[in-house]
C-alpha cells in the first residue's frame, strides 16, 4: 500500500529564533517587512544590494533570503542561482509572488509568506490620479480597472511601489460641486483580507481560521481574553500566539496552571511572598504575575481556582496592584492577562462556583479553542505536522492509507494532545522501520 502522503507544515512547538535576510533597494519595503518579521520572533537582517546581501550571508548564513525582483546592482535571477550554489541551505524567496527558488525549505516558510503578505496590507498609500476625473473620463476606468487588476500580489521593484489591488477596490463617486461641472473621483475602498491560519494553528477548517482571525483582532489590545476548549485543544499555544503578536512580544510570557498547584502554594506562587511569611520560607520570592510584568500572564485552568484566591486575583485585575504574602506595600504591575479553561465558567459563575464579577473582568474577549471530532477534516494535516516534528529528533515515519481510515474513525476524548500521543506510541512500536501501519496504532484505554 502507498504512504499516504500530506503536505508539509511548520512546527507549533515553543518559539525558537531564527534570522532572515530581507534584500532590497526600497527602504520602506524593508523596514515594513522587518518588522512584520521581528514580530514573529525573527533576528532580521537588511541588505541594500545583491552586493551587501552577499556579505551578510558569509557572515552568518540566514535561514531564508527574502530579495526584491529588481536589485540595483545584479541580475536577481543570476544573484539568485550563484547564492544557492554556495548557500545550498538557506531559503531563498522573491517578493514578487513567484514563491520560493527551488532547492532548501525552512520549516518557517509560512511565517516569512504572511510576513509578506501583512507588510503589503499595510502600505496604504496603494495608487492616486493626481486629479479628480470627469465624466468624459468615464472611459477610462475600465483600463484604471484593468491596471490595477494586474498589479501582483506582492512588492514591485522601488521604482514605483505598489501594493496588491483588485478591481473591486475602484468606486467611482460623485462629487458635490454646486452647479459647476460635474466631477468624479476614484478612491480605493477598505476590503478586509481573506481569513489566513497562524503558523501555530494547524487545520484549515472553518473554525480553526476564526480563532486566527480572532487571534489577529484582539492581540493588539490589552483586552483580557478568555480562551475556552476541552482539555488537549490547544488553549495554550493560542495564548502563546496572542502573545506573539501583541506589543508585548518582547517582554515575559508567563503561564501558570492553576490546577497544578495546591491550594494553600498558589497564593504565594501567583502574588510572591518575603521572608518568613510561612513555614519554609526562607527567603523572599517574586510571584508569577510580577514575573510577567510588562509581558502577558497566562493563567491555565482558572476555573480550578479556589473562591478565596479569586477574590485577591479580581482586585489585581481591578486595580493592577498586588500584595505579596507577608508583606504590607503594594506593587503596581501590568500585565495583560489571559486565562484558559475547560470547564463551563457562566455556568459556574450562575451557581456561584466561580465569581461572577470575576468572570465578567476575564471573558471581555472570548476564544473557543474546538474539539477534534469538530475539525476531523484537518487529520491529514495535524497527522504529517506531529510525524514531521517528531522527526526532527528520530527517523522520520510516514503512514499508509488503512493507518488515516482507523485514525479518523477514532473520537478522539483527548483531541489534538491525545492524536499527538498515539503517533508517538505507534513511532516507538515501529521501530526502525519507516512506514506506520494500522497495527501499531493502539488507542490505549479510554477515559470516559
Amino acid at each position: 500500500m502507498q504512504p499516504f502522503a500530506v503536505p508539509v507544515l511548520p512546527t507549533a512547538g515553543r518559539i525558537r529564533p531564527r534570522t532572515a535576510l530581507v534584500v532590497s533597494a526600497d527602504g520602506n519595503f524593508r523596514r515594513r517587512l522587518s518588522e512584520v518579521l521581528i514580530g514573529l520572533r525573527w533576528q532580521v537582517r537588511e541588505a541594500e544590494s545583491g552586493a551587501q546581501a552577499w556579505t551578510e550571508a558569509e557572515v552568518k548564513a540566514p535561514e531564508a533570503l527574502i530579495v526584491d525582483s529588481w536589485l540595483p546592482d545584479l541580475d536577481h535571477v543570476e544573484f539568485l542561482g550563484s547564492f544557492r550554489t554556495v548557500f545550498s541551505e538557506v531559503d531563498l524567496i522573491v517578493a514578487n509572488g513567484t514563491g520560493s527558488v527551488e532547492g532548501a525549505r525552512s520549516p518557517h516558510r509560512q511565517e516569512v509568506l504572511y510576513a509578506l503578505r501583512r507588510s503589503q496590507d499595510t502600505d496604504t498609500a496603494i495608487w492616486n490620479t493626481g486629479r479628480s476625473l470627469t465624466p468624459n473620463d468615464n472611459d477610462a476606468l475600465p483600463a484604471i480597472s484593468k491596471h490595477l487588476s494586474a498589479v501582483p500580489y506582492a512588492i514591485q521593484p522601488p521604482k514605483k511601489t505598489v501594493a496588491r489591488v483588485e478591481p473591486a477596490t475602484i468606486s467611482v463617486e460623485k462629487m458635490n460641486t454646486s452647479g459647476q461641472e460635474t466631477a468624479f473621483q476614484v478612491r480605493t475602498l477598505s476590503i478586509p483580507s481573506a481569513s489566513e491560519r497562524l503558523p501555530e494553528l494547524v487545520g484549515n477548517a472553518a473554525c480553526m481560521l476564526e480563532i486566527s482571525r480572532r487571534i489577529r483582532l484582539v492581540a493588539p489590545r490589552l483586552t483580557p481574553v478568555l480562551i475556552e476548549g476541552p482539555t488537549g485543544s490547544g488553549k495554550e499555544i493560542v495564548a502563546e500566539a496572542l502573545h506573539r503578536l501583541s506589543a508585548r512580544n518582547r517582554k515575559p510570557f508567563v503561564a501558570i496552571n492553576c490546577a497544578a498547584i495546591p491550594e494553600a502554594l498558589l497564593e504565594a506562587e501567583l502574588f510572591g511572598h518575603t521572608r518568613g511569611a510561612f513555614t519554609g520560607a526562607v527567603q523572599g520570592r517574586v510571584g508569577r504575575i510580577e514575573s510577567a510584568d510588562g509581558g502577558t500572564l497566562f493563567l491555565d485552568e482558572i476555573g480550578e481556582m479556589p473562591l478565596a484566591l479569586q477574590a485577591k486575583l479580581l482586585r489585581f485585575v481591578e486595580t493592577g496592584e498586588l500584595q505579596r504574602v507577608g508583606d504590607n506595600e503594594t506593587v503596581k504591575v501590568d500585565v495583560r492577562i489571559v486565562a484558559a479553561t475547560h470547564r463551563p465558567l457562566a455556568e459556574l459563575a450562575k451557581t456561584n462556583a466561580f465569581r461572577a464579577d470575576l468572570y465578567y473582568r476575564l471573558a471581555v474577549f472570548l476564544i473557543r479553542t474546538p474539539a477534534l471530532a469538530e475539525h476531523v477534516e484537518d487529520l491529514p494535516l495535524l497527522v504529517d505536522h506531529f510525524l514531521d516534528r517528531m522527526g526532527r529528533q528520530m527517523p522520520m515515519k510516514r503512514i499508509d492509507e488503512a493507518v488515516l481510515a482507523k485514525l479518523s474513525a477514532h473520537s478522539w476524548p483527548g483531541n489534538v494532545r491525545e492524536l499527538e500521543h498515539v503517533l508517538e506510541r505507534a513511532a516507538i512500536l515501529a521501530g526502525d522501520a519507516p512506514l506506520l501501519t494500522a497495527q501499531e496504532i493502539d488507542f490505549g484505554l479510554s477515559v470516559n
